[in-house]
Protein backbone atom coordinates (compact mmCIF):
# COMPACT_ATOMS: atom_id res chain seq x y z
CA UNK A 1 0.00 0.00 0.00
CA UNK A 2 3.21 2.17 0.40
CA UNK A 3 3.13 2.92 -3.37
CA UNK A 4 0.01 4.14 -3.06
CA UNK A 5 1.30 7.65 -2.52
CA UNK A 6 3.61 7.26 -5.75
CA UNK A 7 0.71 7.61 -7.92
CA UNK A 8 -0.67 10.98 -6.65
CA UNK A 9 2.73 12.27 -6.00
CA UNK A 10 3.98 11.89 -9.54
CA UNK A 11 2.23 15.65 -10.42
CA UNK A 12 3.84 16.98 -7.69
CA UNK A 13 6.96 15.57 -8.68
CA UNK A 14 6.95 16.97 -12.46
CA UNK A 15 5.42 20.36 -11.07
CA UNK A 16 8.65 20.80 -8.53
CA UNK A 17 11.23 19.07 -9.48
CA UNK A 18 13.75 20.16 -12.88
CA UNK A 19 14.83 17.03 -15.52
CA UNK A 20 18.01 16.88 -13.48
CA UNK A 21 16.56 15.49 -10.28
CA UNK A 22 14.77 12.07 -12.50
CA UNK A 23 18.63 11.00 -12.39
CA UNK A 24 18.89 7.33 -11.52
CA UNK A 25 19.76 6.89 -7.53
CA UNK A 26 20.28 3.87 -5.80
CA UNK A 27 17.22 4.75 -3.68
CA UNK A 28 14.31 5.50 -5.74
CA UNK A 29 12.14 7.68 -3.32
CA UNK A 30 15.37 9.59 -3.26
CA UNK A 31 15.84 12.68 -5.26
CA UNK A 32 18.05 15.34 -5.50
CA UNK A 33 15.30 18.07 -4.24
CA UNK A 34 12.81 15.41 -2.44
CA UNK A 35 12.77 12.69 -0.35
CA UNK A 36 9.31 10.41 0.11
CA UNK A 37 8.43 8.10 2.99
CA UNK A 38 6.63 7.39 6.53
CA UNK A 39 6.83 9.46 9.57
CA UNK A 40 8.77 7.30 11.87
CA UNK A 41 9.49 9.87 14.70
CA UNK A 42 8.98 13.97 15.02
CA UNK A 43 10.95 16.01 17.77
CA UNK A 44 9.22 19.14 17.93
CA UNK A 45 11.56 21.33 20.49
CA UNK A 46 14.70 20.08 17.27
CA UNK A 47 11.86 20.87 14.29
CA UNK A 48 12.96 17.67 13.17
CA UNK A 49 11.75 14.62 11.81
CA UNK A 50 12.81 11.06 10.53
CA UNK A 51 11.06 9.11 7.19
CA UNK A 52 11.44 5.69 6.12
CA UNK A 53 11.41 5.24 2.03
CA UNK A 54 9.92 2.24 1.00
CA UNK A 55 13.41 0.85 0.08
CA UNK A 56 14.80 1.37 4.09
CA UNK A 57 16.69 4.01 4.13
CA UNK A 58 15.53 6.97 6.86
CA UNK A 59 16.17 10.60 6.21
CA UNK A 60 16.41 13.36 8.61
CA UNK A 61 13.98 16.28 7.72
CA UNK A 62 15.02 19.58 8.62
CA UNK A 63 12.06 22.05 9.55
CA UNK A 64 11.84 25.71 10.16
CA UNK A 65 9.32 28.53 10.37
CA UNK A 66 9.61 29.22 6.46
CA UNK A 67 8.28 25.78 5.96
CA UNK A 68 5.06 25.21 4.48
CA UNK A 69 2.56 22.28 4.76
CA UNK A 70 -0.24 20.59 2.47
CA UNK A 71 -2.40 18.09 2.79
CA UNK A 72 -3.06 16.31 -0.08
CA UNK A 73 -5.97 13.32 -0.56
CA UNK A 74 -4.99 9.98 -2.02
CA UNK A 75 -5.20 10.35 -5.32
CA UNK A 76 -5.14 13.77 -5.44
CA UNK A 77 -2.69 14.73 -7.91
CA UNK A 78 -2.41 18.24 -8.25
CA UNK A 79 -1.60 20.92 -5.14
CA UNK A 80 -4.60 22.82 -6.10
CA UNK A 81 -6.39 20.67 -4.45
CA UNK A 82 -4.39 20.38 -1.45
CA UNK A 83 -5.53 22.17 1.69
CA UNK A 84 -2.79 24.28 4.34
CA UNK A 85 -1.79 22.51 7.68
CA UNK A 86 0.71 22.87 10.35
CA UNK A 87 3.74 21.63 11.58
CA UNK A 88 1.47 20.12 14.70
CA UNK A 89 -0.62 18.36 12.76
CA UNK A 90 1.76 16.06 10.92
CA UNK A 91 1.85 12.26 13.01
CA UNK A 92 4.01 9.19 12.79
CA UNK A 93 2.30 7.06 10.18
CA UNK A 94 2.02 9.49 7.83
CA UNK A 95 3.56 9.38 4.37
CA UNK A 96 4.94 12.57 3.24
CA UNK A 97 6.67 14.29 0.40
CA UNK A 98 9.98 16.56 1.97
CA UNK A 99 11.04 19.28 -0.31
CA UNK A 100 14.19 20.55 -0.40
CA UNK A 101 17.92 20.47 -1.34
CA UNK A 102 18.33 16.93 -0.13
CA UNK A 103 22.15 16.49 1.35
CA UNK A 104 25.01 14.23 -0.65
CA UNK A 105 24.87 11.27 1.27
CA UNK A 106 20.88 11.18 0.96
CA UNK A 107 20.41 11.50 4.57
CA UNK A 108 18.97 14.49 5.21
CA UNK A 109 16.99 17.73 4.00
CA UNK A 110 15.87 20.60 4.58
CA UNK A 111 12.25 21.28 3.67
CA UNK A 112 11.08 23.98 1.77
CA UNK A 113 7.52 22.21 1.83
CA UNK A 114 6.23 19.26 3.28
CA UNK A 115 3.22 17.08 1.32
CA UNK A 116 1.55 15.00 3.50
CA UNK A 117 -1.28 12.16 3.22
CA UNK A 118 -2.10 11.15 6.42
CA UNK A 119 -2.14 7.43 7.61
CA UNK A 120 -6.10 7.67 8.71
CA UNK A 121 -6.38 8.75 5.14
CA UNK A 122 -4.59 5.98 3.48
CA UNK A 123 -6.55 3.48 5.77
CA UNK A 124 -9.24 4.43 4.37
CA UNK A 125 -8.90 5.07 0.57
CA UNK A 126 -6.95 1.12 1.13
CA UNK A 127 -10.20 -0.64 2.43
CA UNK A 128 -12.23 1.23 -0.21
CA UNK A 129 -10.27 -0.07 -2.54
CA UNK A 130 -9.99 -3.76 -1.12
CA UNK A 131 -13.81 -3.62 -0.75
CA UNK A 132 -13.72 -2.63 -4.84
CA UNK A 133 -11.59 -5.73 -5.55
CA UNK A 134 -13.78 -8.02 -3.43
CA UNK A 135 -16.82 -6.67 -4.95
CA UNK A 136 -16.04 -6.46 -8.80
CA UNK A 137 -12.52 -9.08 -8.77
CA UNK A 138 -11.92 -12.21 -9.67
CA UNK A 139 -8.93 -15.03 -8.72
CA UNK A 140 -7.06 -17.75 -10.16
CA UNK A 141 -4.86 -20.07 -11.70
CA UNK A 142 -4.00 -19.53 -15.62
CA UNK A 143 -4.93 -22.88 -17.31
CA UNK A 144 -4.75 -21.09 -20.98
CA UNK A 145 -3.38 -18.31 -22.99
CA UNK A 146 -4.55 -17.61 -26.57
CA UNK A 147 -2.08 -15.20 -27.70
CA UNK A 148 -4.25 -14.15 -31.02
CA UNK A 149 -7.08 -13.36 -29.32
CA UNK A 150 -5.40 -12.02 -25.95
CA UNK A 151 -7.84 -14.48 -24.19
CA UNK A 152 -6.62 -15.60 -20.68
CA UNK A 153 -8.53 -18.84 -19.25
CA UNK A 154 -8.22 -19.64 -15.31
CA UNK A 155 -9.10 -21.71 -12.85
CA UNK A 156 -11.67 -20.44 -10.54
CA UNK A 157 -12.09 -22.55 -7.46
CA UNK A 158 -15.15 -22.18 -5.34
CA UNK A 159 -16.43 -24.34 -2.06
CA UNK A 160 -18.69 -26.31 -4.98
CA UNK A 161 -15.38 -26.99 -7.23
CA UNK A 162 -13.58 -25.18 -10.28
CA UNK A 163 -14.49 -23.89 -13.30
CA UNK A 164 -13.17 -22.29 -16.08
CA UNK A 165 -13.28 -18.56 -16.66
CA UNK A 166 -12.34 -16.81 -19.86
CA UNK A 167 -10.57 -13.23 -19.26
CA UNK A 168 -9.86 -10.97 -22.65
CA UNK A 169 -7.50 -7.77 -22.20
CA UNK A 170 -7.13 -5.21 -24.31
CA UNK A 171 -4.74 -2.25 -25.03
CA UNK A 172 -7.21 -0.53 -22.37
CA UNK A 173 -6.39 -3.25 -19.73
CA UNK A 174 -4.04 -2.39 -17.42
CA UNK A 175 -1.69 -5.31 -16.45
CA UNK A 176 1.06 -5.66 -13.75
CA UNK A 177 2.81 -8.40 -12.48
CA UNK A 178 4.74 -8.98 -9.44
CA UNK A 179 8.59 -9.44 -9.56
CA UNK A 180 10.32 -12.35 -8.23
CA UNK A 181 10.59 -11.71 -3.89
CA UNK A 182 8.04 -9.03 -4.15
CA UNK A 183 5.73 -9.39 -1.88
CA UNK A 184 3.25 -6.35 -2.12
CA UNK A 185 0.53 -5.81 -4.37
CA UNK A 186 1.78 -2.09 -4.83
CA UNK A 187 5.26 -3.26 -6.16
CA UNK A 188 3.48 -4.84 -9.29
CA UNK A 189 4.93 -4.01 -11.97
CA UNK A 190 3.06 -3.02 -15.28
CA UNK A 191 3.38 -6.00 -17.46
CA UNK A 192 1.95 -7.59 -20.78
CA UNK A 193 0.10 -10.10 -22.34
CA UNK A 194 3.37 -11.90 -23.44
CA UNK A 195 4.70 -12.08 -19.90
CA UNK A 196 1.59 -14.48 -18.83
CA UNK A 197 2.38 -18.30 -18.28
CA UNK A 198 0.30 -20.77 -17.79
CA UNK A 199 0.32 -21.80 -13.82
CA UNK A 200 0.26 -17.95 -12.84
CA UNK A 201 -1.70 -16.68 -10.35
CA UNK A 202 -3.98 -13.72 -11.76
CA UNK A 203 -6.23 -11.27 -10.09
CA UNK A 204 -8.46 -9.08 -12.34
CA UNK A 205 -10.94 -6.29 -11.54
CA UNK A 206 -13.52 -5.22 -14.18
CA UNK A 207 -17.60 -6.39 -14.82
CA UNK A 208 -19.11 -9.92 -15.25
CA UNK A 209 -20.61 -10.30 -18.37
CA UNK A 210 -23.56 -11.97 -19.94
CA UNK A 211 -22.39 -15.06 -20.24
CA UNK A 212 -21.28 -16.27 -16.35
CA UNK A 213 -17.87 -17.79 -17.52
CA UNK A 214 -16.66 -15.04 -19.16
CA UNK A 215 -15.14 -11.49 -17.69
CA UNK A 216 -14.60 -8.35 -18.53
CA UNK A 217 -11.01 -6.34 -17.08
CA UNK A 218 -10.03 -3.39 -16.55
CA UNK A 219 -7.13 -4.40 -14.25
CA UNK A 220 -4.71 -7.42 -13.90
CA UNK A 221 -2.21 -8.37 -11.47
CA UNK A 222 -0.18 -11.58 -12.19
CA UNK A 223 2.94 -13.20 -10.93
CA UNK A 224 4.46 -16.62 -10.88
CA UNK A 225 3.79 -18.22 -7.12
CA UNK A 226 5.09 -21.38 -5.48
CA UNK A 227 2.38 -22.37 -2.49
CA UNK A 228 3.93 -25.06 -0.35
CA UNK A 229 2.43 -26.69 3.04
CA UNK A 230 4.80 -27.71 5.54
CA UNK A 231 4.88 -28.49 9.63
CA UNK A 232 6.36 -25.70 11.75
CA UNK A 233 9.67 -26.71 13.58
CA UNK A 234 10.86 -23.94 14.67
CA UNK A 235 9.76 -20.23 15.21
CA UNK A 236 12.40 -16.72 15.52
CA UNK A 237 10.05 -13.92 15.92
CA UNK A 238 13.51 -12.29 16.06
CA UNK A 239 14.53 -12.73 12.69
CA UNK A 240 11.15 -13.37 11.34
CA UNK A 241 11.88 -16.61 10.51
CA UNK A 242 9.42 -19.85 10.53
CA UNK A 243 11.55 -23.20 9.85
CA UNK A 244 9.19 -25.82 8.12
CA UNK A 245 9.54 -29.33 7.07
CA UNK A 246 7.47 -29.64 3.68
CA UNK A 247 4.78 -32.06 3.36
CA UNK A 248 5.01 -32.64 -0.42
CA UNK A 249 8.93 -32.91 -0.89
CA UNK A 250 10.00 -33.32 2.89
CA UNK A 251 12.56 -30.94 2.46
CA UNK A 252 12.81 -28.32 5.25
CA UNK A 253 12.69 -24.68 4.00
CA UNK A 254 13.28 -21.06 5.91
CA UNK A 255 9.82 -19.14 5.75
CA UNK A 256 10.96 -14.99 5.85
CA UNK A 257 7.70 -13.05 7.35
CA UNK A 258 8.06 -9.27 6.59
CA UNK A 259 5.64 -6.35 7.94
CA UNK A 260 3.48 -6.76 4.68
CA UNK A 261 3.04 -10.86 5.08
CA UNK A 262 -0.39 -11.30 6.12
CA UNK A 263 -0.56 -14.39 8.54
CA UNK A 264 -4.12 -15.87 8.78
CA UNK A 265 -5.64 -18.51 11.36
CA UNK A 266 -8.07 -21.59 9.72
CA UNK A 267 -10.06 -21.58 13.16
CA UNK A 268 -12.76 -22.70 14.08
CA UNK A 269 -12.34 -26.36 12.43
CA UNK A 270 -13.68 -29.48 14.24
CA UNK A 271 -11.37 -31.25 12.28
CA UNK A 272 -11.93 -31.99 8.39
CA UNK A 273 -15.29 -31.37 7.60
CA UNK A 274 -15.42 -29.24 10.23
CA UNK A 275 -17.40 -25.65 10.54
CA UNK A 276 -15.88 -23.50 7.89
CA UNK A 277 -15.20 -19.85 8.30
CA UNK A 278 -18.45 -18.15 6.05
CA UNK A 279 -17.25 -17.74 2.40
CA UNK A 280 -17.96 -14.57 0.59
CA UNK A 281 -21.05 -13.25 2.72
CA UNK A 282 -18.46 -12.51 5.23
CA UNK A 283 -19.39 -14.66 8.38
CA UNK A 284 -17.20 -15.34 11.92
CA UNK A 285 -14.78 -18.39 11.85
CA UNK A 286 -16.70 -21.27 13.01
CA UNK A 287 -19.94 -19.77 11.72
CA UNK A 288 -21.18 -20.70 7.99
CA UNK A 289 -21.18 -23.43 5.67
CA UNK A 290 -19.62 -27.06 6.49
CA UNK A 291 -16.44 -27.60 5.07
CA UNK A 292 -16.95 -29.78 1.72
CA UNK A 293 -14.41 -31.59 -0.67
CA UNK A 294 -15.63 -30.13 -3.62
CA UNK A 295 -17.65 -31.99 -6.20
CA UNK A 296 -18.13 -31.60 -9.70
CA UNK A 297 -18.10 -28.40 -11.28
CA UNK A 298 -20.50 -26.26 -9.33
CA UNK A 299 -23.26 -24.40 -10.94
CA UNK A 300 -22.04 -21.43 -13.43
CA UNK A 301 -23.16 -17.97 -12.66
CA UNK A 302 -22.81 -18.10 -8.69
CA UNK A 303 -25.77 -20.50 -8.40
CA UNK A 304 -26.04 -22.52 -5.55
CA UNK A 305 -22.64 -23.67 -3.90
CA UNK A 306 -21.18 -20.47 -5.63
CA UNK A 307 -19.82 -21.67 -9.09
CA UNK A 308 -19.24 -17.83 -10.72
CA UNK A 309 -17.04 -14.56 -9.99
CA UNK A 310 -18.32 -13.84 -7.12
CA UNK A 311 -19.39 -16.83 -5.51
CA UNK A 312 -18.57 -18.42 -2.39
CA UNK A 313 -15.10 -18.82 -3.75
CA UNK A 314 -12.26 -20.90 -1.47
CA UNK A 315 -9.87 -18.16 -2.04
CA UNK A 316 -12.36 -15.09 -0.95
CA UNK A 317 -12.57 -16.88 1.86
CA UNK A 318 -9.34 -17.01 2.78
CA UNK A 319 -9.04 -13.70 2.65
CA UNK A 320 -11.65 -13.02 5.41
CA UNK A 321 -9.66 -15.43 7.67
CA UNK A 322 -8.81 -13.31 10.78
CA UNK A 323 -5.38 -11.82 10.71
CA UNK A 324 -2.44 -12.99 13.28
CA UNK A 325 1.33 -12.38 14.20
CA UNK A 326 4.07 -14.59 14.15
CA UNK A 327 3.71 -14.96 17.49
CA UNK A 328 0.45 -16.56 17.42
CA UNK A 329 2.17 -19.02 14.99
CA UNK A 330 3.25 -22.39 17.33
CA UNK A 331 5.50 -25.01 16.82
CA UNK A 332 3.64 -28.29 14.81
CA UNK A 333 1.33 -26.12 13.04
CA UNK A 334 0.30 -26.90 9.95
CA UNK A 335 0.80 -23.95 7.56
CA UNK A 336 0.32 -23.12 3.77
CA UNK A 337 2.58 -20.38 2.45
CA UNK A 338 2.62 -18.67 -0.79
CA UNK A 339 5.60 -17.11 -2.06
CA UNK A 340 6.90 -15.09 -5.50
CA UNK A 341 9.52 -17.55 -6.98
CA UNK A 342 13.07 -16.52 -5.56
CA UNK A 343 16.75 -16.83 -6.23
CA UNK A 344 17.34 -19.31 -2.92
CA UNK A 345 14.59 -22.41 -3.28
CA UNK A 346 14.96 -23.03 0.02
CA UNK A 347 13.79 -19.76 1.56
CA UNK A 348 10.75 -18.62 0.72
CA UNK A 349 9.37 -14.80 1.75
CA UNK A 350 5.78 -15.01 2.97
CA UNK A 351 3.07 -13.64 1.19
CA UNK A 352 0.54 -15.27 2.30
CA UNK A 353 0.51 -17.49 5.30
CA UNK A 354 -2.28 -20.06 6.69
CA UNK A 355 -1.53 -21.51 10.45
CA UNK A 356 -4.17 -24.62 11.29
CA UNK A 357 -4.24 -25.67 7.62
CA UNK A 358 -4.88 -29.46 8.34
CA UNK A 359 -8.62 -28.87 7.38
CA UNK A 360 -8.13 -27.12 4.35
CA UNK A 361 -5.35 -29.59 3.28
CA UNK A 362 -7.52 -32.58 4.17
CA UNK A 363 -10.46 -30.87 1.72
CA UNK A 364 -8.33 -30.27 -0.87
CA UNK A 365 -6.29 -33.90 -1.35
CA UNK A 366 -7.45 -36.12 -4.06
CA UNK A 367 -9.52 -38.84 -2.94
CA UNK A 368 -7.69 -42.08 -2.79
CA UNK A 369 -9.07 -44.95 -5.22
CA UNK A 370 -9.94 -47.96 -3.66
CA UNK A 371 -6.86 -50.02 -2.63
CA UNK A 372 -4.68 -46.70 -2.55
CA UNK A 373 -3.35 -45.83 0.09
CA UNK A 374 -3.99 -42.02 0.89
CA UNK A 375 -2.47 -39.45 -0.62
CA UNK A 376 0.31 -36.69 0.81
CA UNK A 377 -1.15 -34.06 2.87
CA UNK A 378 -0.45 -31.60 0.63
CA UNK A 379 -0.81 -33.37 -2.75
CA UNK A 380 -3.86 -31.01 -3.70
CA UNK A 381 -2.21 -27.57 -3.16
CA UNK A 382 -0.52 -27.85 -7.03
CA UNK A 383 -3.76 -28.76 -8.79
CA UNK A 384 -6.16 -27.02 -6.40
CA UNK A 385 -6.58 -23.26 -7.51
CA UNK A 386 -5.85 -21.88 -4.43
CA UNK A 387 -4.07 -18.82 -5.02
CA UNK A 388 -4.01 -16.62 -2.19
CA UNK A 389 -0.33 -15.36 -3.60
CA UNK A 390 -1.66 -12.25 -4.86
CA UNK A 391 -3.11 -10.32 -2.07
CA UNK A 392 -5.38 -7.06 -2.25
CA UNK A 393 -4.18 -3.14 -2.42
Amino acid sequence: MRKFFFAAAMGLITLALSPVSFAQTIDPNIAAKYAIGEIKSIDAAAKQMTIKTDSGSMVTVSLSDKTTYKKLAPGEKALTNATDVTFADLAEGDRVMARGTVSEDRKSVPAVQVIVMTKGDLAKKQEAERLEWRRRGILGVITALKPESKEITISNRTVAGTQAVVIPVSDNTEMRRYAPDSIKFGDAKPSNFGELKVGDQLRALGERTEDPLRFKPEKVVTGSFRTVGGVVTAIDPATGEIKINELEKKHPLTIVVKNDSVLRRFSGMGGPGGGAPGAAGGGQPGQGAPLARPQGGGGPGGGPGGGGPGGRNINDMLDRLPTISIADVKVGDTIIVSSTQGVDPTRLTAISLVAGADALLAMLAPRPQPGQAAPNPAAGLGSSGISFGIGLP
